[in-house]
């Protein structure tokens, strides 16, 4: 069986307890909370709920550390000092950060003798693996990539850390006209704002600055200041009513050339319509934790990514199998 921890329980936590589950080979130990371990109540017979203060008890108790941090301050800190005493999972998000964080990250690792998957999820993660792919194919093309309509945990975390904001939900929205050029196999050459709008729905706190909520959405870099954002002010029964689901999805489109004269168009087209944005990413997150612990019983050790992982370590099938009912 492989031992499994949580660290962090909100929507990314709770979607992995529910994925492990699924799993047989696979066990929950513990959830690990900054909160008060007596006033949570987790699904799992036999898993304990424990403090985050005393996680280094548990490091000879656990195969691979599930990180569920947010992206924006949590898992910059919370990876790489997990990484030292752990083999790790998380999901960072961050796409103009992940390098820095990869080495951040590797050089704990390595400092444990652990394995770090980071950036493990659908984008990034199943989605990097389907530019990888299509771009190797397709080598004369472009690559595009679509995410929504849905709810973004990334980004509603970073508008809620916002002072004065109480709670907020952010939705991605493809714009259709650019989506539909792709898929004639138009080749369009499109900037961050054509492809995309975003759209925020937040709950201020009474006498909060609204305008400088705003403006503070609004220029936000890596997450806002390249789009056009449009921000709603609403009530928390709103937000509960209107907006209490997380689903989301997209596409990663290649359109691409073949033949001597590259008379030839390709499109290569992968999509997600997810119900739930955490549990589908906690089952990959999950799947990701088989291939951790593989790779460390092999004496591996250093961060890693989705490119890293030959596919059938994410299987809990055999290699015969998976080559007699898949290949």
């Amino acid at each position: 069986m492989i031992r499994i921890g949580i660290y962090g329980y909100g929507n990314l936590g709770r979607g992995i307890e529910s994925a492990i589950r699924q799993n047989p080979d696979m066990e929950l130990v513990a959830v690990f909370t900054r909160r008060d371990p007596a006033s949570l109540k987790i699904n799992t017979d036999g898993a304990e709920v424990v403090s985050v203060a005393d996680v280094d008890k548990y490091a000879d108790k656990i195969d691979v550390m599930m990180i569920c941090g947010g992206s924006a301050t949590d898992l910059p800190v919370q990876t790489p000092t997990l990484a030292e005493k752990f083999s790790v999972v998380d999901s960072f998000d961050t796409h103009a950060k992940i390098p820095e964080h990869f080495a951040r990250v590797d050089s704990a690792a390595r400092k444990g003798n652990n394995i770090a998957m980071i950036s493990v999820g659908w984008d990034p993660g199943m989605f990097s693996l389907n530019r990888l792919y299509a771009s190797a194919i397709l080598p004369d093309g472009k690559d595009y990539t679509f995410w929504g309509k849905g709810v973004s945990q990334g980004h509603s975390d970073a508008i809620r850390r916002i002072e004065g904001v109480l709670d907020a939900k952010q939705y991605t929205i493809p714009v259709d006209a650019a989506l539909e050029s792709v898929r004639r196999g138009d080749a369009p050459t499109l900037t961050t704002r054509e492809k995309h709008t975003r759209e925020c729905f937040v709950v201020a706190a009474e006498g909060a600055d609204k305008a400088r909520i705003e403006k503070e959405i609004k220029e936000m870099p890596n997450y806002f200041a390249d789009y056009d954002t449009t921000v709603h002010f609403i009530s928390k029964e709103e937000l509960v009513r209107d907006h209490g689901g997380i689903p989301h999805g997209g596409f990663v489109i290649r359109s691409g050339k073949t033949g001597f004269d590259g008379e030839h168009n390709h499109i290569i087209e992968y999509s997600l319509k997810l119900d739930s944005n955490p549990e589908f990413t906690a089952s990959v997150l999950v799947a990701y934790a088989r291939a951790a612990y593989r790779l460390k019983s092999e004496g591996v050790s250093g961060c890693k990514t989705v490119f890293d992982v030959p596919p059938a370590y994410l299987s809990p099938k055999s290699h015969d199998e998976i080559i007699a009912t898949m290949l």
